[in-house]
């Protein structure tokens, strides 16, 4: 499986790469003649060969690739095809809030309902988007949401938890599996974590992701766009339904390929951004707008004015869209080492001489990728770790830096568990009153994904197959181990702390069209979540918390018949 930059984006072209195809071309020409009728014949679902010692949604996911169709779900617009579609949806997502409500965003309060709001939001109003019944909110309100929180003096402790990529569809497919029956059909649901727990006040909604407008060609030296966008965001309920379970009535438009309605797709960077910023931007920036403002982010202000510890966890590289939106700023989600910077508290591209205080805890993945090419990063991008330079990793760390050095390492040891790595960094932290950088990992930089039946053993995708090692399992903690370090050294350094946990691992397996992966992905952001809801019901601090569980965004699945999911059905 490539990373989540290759499976969103197609690469910029380059002058070789374009000769050498030419090259290929003309030597190649002559057997096109023989080649060009030649059609690839799939095996029909039942003539796969299943291979010894696969559970039953990993040989569905098996036989679903060999054949390349799937009578209980596919991924896109075709339902006679499994994959059609690898990219994000625009699909309504859901929320869920524990301690608190969604009542000021929601119903007569949408922001959905009022053109003026919308244009405020938007820059002009989207066609086709005003809807005086909307029941959604818009993303944005998720950092309202925590904003009026933390301003009304009663919350003091305030998790955002977002599962990347996780539509209504993923989180109905992981409970089918988990209820061992088609519990639901539509509505906030049952069987996870975070529909059933009621041990505080809780509330369930939905929203809009769409961007600002699509992404455009950035210069990150000079972090400026190169042109303007010219594609737009909104939300059509007609075309896309007014709840996440509606059926749709164009499944073009989910994608953005509606003529009279065509509204850009939401890309991680963007829809993070709304989450922790309160504003659209372009696909493909972090925290920047088109007029080069750069928006303040819920982190930085709970940490400048009111004192609060914070922190970001995640299953993928530590500056991915997700987490880096968390803190960071930037014209480009690729500019990966800058965005380290920033959340660090480094000197980077964007903030040269006064950098960012930096982040109290920064844990999950990218240990082991290394790119010896700048890829989009800018002149100021050092040969190594593609996504944490090795001099600023040491820069920052207690035992190898200078004075100024202020974070305990963490990190991926050869023959170490990583769970036992962990710990004593977080030991040492707390004796120490330190923050805790933590970098892990296999590879293409993420934890290991667990899969439906939590062996870890992945089987074929649309994008190849992740094959874990003994080692890569020992050595990488787990998302629910990452999320209790982060929260035991947060409490530490403040009575107060926000901290953001991403299960990024959804997102990556629905682009890799792959449901043995996204239901374990979804297990593992549960098993992150229970870790929460368990320090918060030890202190008895739920008057004091605010939990949001939510996604940055939807992908397409289609599961057409839900009780295929279930083990042992027939």
């Amino acid at each position: 499986m490539k990373n989540k930059k290759a499976f969103c984006r197609s690469p910029k072209p380059r002058i070789s790469h374009w000769l050498l195809g030419i090259g290929v071309l003309l030597v190649g020409q002559c057997r096109l003649s023989a080649q060009e009728k030649t059609e690839v014949v799939r095996p029909k679902p039942e003539e796969v060969v299943v291979p010894e010692g696969l559970d039953e949604i990993a040989a569905k996911q098996h036989i679903a690739i060999q054949s390349m169709t799937a009578p209980w779900g596919y991924w896109g617009t075709r339902p006679d095809s499994y994959s059609s579609w690898t990219n994000h949806s625009n699909r309504l997502i859901p929320v869920y809030v524990f301690g608190g409500n969604l009542e000021a965003y929601t119903g007569s309060n949408s922001i959905y309902r009022d053109a003026e709001r919308l244009k405020a939001l938007y820059g002009r109003e989207p066609v086709n988007t005003l809807n005086p019944s909307a029941d959604y909110a818009d993303q944005t309100d998720i950092y309202r949401l925590q904003r009026a929180a933390i301003e009304s003096g009663k919350k003091k402790y305030v998790f955002l938890v977002v599962f990347d990529g996780m539509d209504w569809q993923t989180t109905w497919a992981a409970a089918n599996y988990r209820n061992r029956a088609v519990a639901y059909t539509q509505g906030r649901g049952t069987g996870l974590v975070f529909q059933d727990y009621t041990r505080c006040p809780t509330d369930f909604g939905y929203i809009v992701t769409s961007s600002l407008g699509e992404e455009v060609d950035t210069d990150v030296d000079a972090q400026i766009d190169k042109k303007e966008s010219t594609k737009f965001g909104g939300y059509d309920h007609r075309l896309g339904g007014s709840a996440p379970w509606e059926s749709y009535s164009d499944p073009q438009y989910l994608i953005g390929r509606n003529q009279q309605s065509g509204h850009v797709v939401t890309d991680s960077s963007s829809s993070a951004s709304s989450m922790t910023a309160g504003a659209k931007i372009l696909n493909g920036a972090i925290n920047v707008k088109p007029d080069r403002t750069h928006t303040e982010t819920i982190a930085q202000w709970v940490q400048r004015d009111k004192g609060f510890a914070v922190g970001t966890v995640t299953s993928v590289p530590i500056c991915h869209a997700t987490p880096a939106a968390a803190y960071a700023v930037n014209v480009s989600r690729d500019d990966y080492q800058d965005l380290s910077r920033d959340m660090l508290g480094l000197p980077s591209v964007t903030h040269k001489n006064k950098p960012y205080p930096g982040l109290d805890v920064v844990l999950g993945g990218g240990y082991g990728e290394i790119a010896k090419s700048n890829a989009g990063q800018g002149e100021n991008f050092i040969e190594g770790n593609r996504y944490l330079a090795d001099v600023d990793r040491d820069a920052v760390d207690v035992d190898k830096g200078g004075q100024d050095a202020k974070y305990v390492l963490a990190q991926r040891t050869s023959g170490q568990s990583g769970s036992q790595v962990l710990a004593n960094s977080v030991q040492k932290a707390i004796d120490g009153k330190h923050r805790l950088l933590g970098f892990f990992g296999t590879k293409n930089g993420h934890l290991p994904f667990q899969t439906a039946n939590g062996d870890y053993r992945p089987v074929a995708t649309v994008k190849g197959i992740e094959e874990y090692s003994a080692e890569d399992l020992a050595e990488n903690p787990k998302l629910s181990e990452l999320t209790q370090a982060a929260i035991d050294v947060l409490s530490s350094r403040s009575d107060r702390f926000w901290l953001m946990v991403e299960a990024g691992d959804v997102d990556w397996a629905n682009h890799a069209n792959d449901i043995d992966s996204a239901i374990g992905a979804v297990f593992s952001g549960e098993q992150a979540v229970s870790a929460i809801f368990r320090w918060i019901e030890k202190r008895e601090a739920w008057d004091d918390s605010l939990v949001i569980v939510t996604a940055d965004h939807g992908h397409y699945f289609n599961l057409v018949k839900p009780e295929a999911l279930i083990p042992n059905a027939r």
